[in-house]
């Protein structure tokens, strides 16, 4: 039977200046999945979702997204740079168009995919419901004479983006805290305002960079019951960096492990567990020791 892949990275290469970070890397995402990408620090984890996302531009190799839903416009959230939408066609038969960029290829349409990043990037000075509005902007009527006489279609556009922004909130757990600012939240409630911002993009892939980084064990098993809400009742498909190993073996779907900017294991959590290249990545020893 054929996988629903909805992201196939093929042999992709990122080379800067003299040092390769990436070399050779191939895998896929299924569809409606959680897949967790690992590996020593240095292992080009990072640099596979800047590629992913359009930060950097892979020096060879191929990127197709293959998302379902119709693109509605072009644009990028207050010029921030906390999520790509690339919005360009729809993905009937153009979702797997590609162009040259740099001797390697990216998918035109990357429409559907958000991501978060290792450091926080939430707008301090606003509240924690404007973070998410500012998130919904491209799906605002942006008709500057609309907003001025505050037409009829203005305020239902409105409207439905502050339900939109409540309904997240009450996601991640964060209903009672709506009029505080962002920057007045523990770490772990900016880490869960991050994720149900960028779900405010309406994506069908996130990446999240680093979830759990830096929060305590009942603050990663709450962020574990929410990535699972999002795949089994939002159909959400997840991908993650994380380092903290029993989070990514309770969660995921499937597990990748980079090791010096190159792909060395795929498979299940319990797979991935017992592959003597990885157990020889993580403690830094040969196979044949491991072995």
């Amino acid at each position: 039977m054929s996988r629903d892949v909805i992201l196939s990275v093929e042999h992709l290469m990122m080379q800067f200046g003299g040092i390769r970070a990436l070399n050779d890397v191939s895998f896929a995402i299924e569809r409606h999945s959680i897949s967790a990408l690992i590996g020593p620090n240095g292992a080009g984890k990072t640099t596979v979702f800047n590629c992913l996302t359009g930060f950097y531009k892979a020096t060879d190799g191929h990127i197709v997204l293959d998302t379902r839903e119709q693109p509605t416009d072009v644009g990028q959230v207050m010029g921030e740079p906390f999520q790509l939408h690339d919005f360009v066609s729809p993905p009937s038969f153009l979702s797997r168009l590609r162009y040259k960029m740099f001797g390697g290829t990216h998918l035109v349409n990357r429409a559907g995919l958000a991501r978060t990043f290792q450091n926080i990037r939430l707008f301090r000075e606003m509240s924690v419901v404007e973070n998410l509005l500012v998130a919904q902007h491209m799906w605002v009527n942006r008709n500057l004479v609309a907003g001025v006489l505050n037409t009829p279609a203005y305020r239902r556009a409105e409207e439905k983006a502050l339900d939109t922004a409540f309904y997240w909130l009450e996601v991640v757990d964060l209903v009672e805290h709506a009029n505080r600012l962002a920057g007045e939240l523990s770490y772990g409630q900016q880490r869960r305002l991050e994720i149900a911002r960028a779900m405010c993009t309406r994506p069908e892939i996130v990446c999240l960079d680093e979830p759990a980084a830096g929060l305590n064990p009942a603050e990663t098993e709450r962020l574990s019951a929410i990535i699972r809400r999002l795949r089994d009742e939002h159909r959400i498909t997840v991908l993650l960096i994380e380092h903290d190993m029993g989070m990514v073996m309770s969660i995921s779907d499937q597990v990748i492990v980079l090791d010096h900017g190159a792909l060395i294991a795929e498979g299940t959590p319990e797979q991935v567990r017992n592959d003597p290249k990885v157990i020889a990545a993580y403690l830094g020893a040969d196979e044949e020791e491991v072995a």
